[in-house]
């Protein structure tokens, strides 16, 4: 048991992390323009989700 709540915590860091990586790559790249386009920022954002519900995904799949 102990084991697997070691496994989901560091699962969940990995996740957390990428997301982090996926903002702070896109800061980066538009943070000295004063136009971004909604079109960069739903990709943004589509691609946070797409990290964090892979967590969500596998937190139900392990509790079932």
């Amino acid at each position: 048991m102990n084991d697997t709540i070691q496994r989901s915590a560091s699962h969940d860091a990995v996740v957390l992390a990428e997301a982090i990586e996926v903002i702070d790559k896109a800061l980066a790249e538009i943070g000295s323009r004063q136009l971004v386009t909604t079109t960069e920022v739903a990709d943004l954002l589509l691609d946070v989700r797409q990290l964090l519900n892979q967590k969500v995904e596998s937190t139900t799949a392990s509790s079932k």
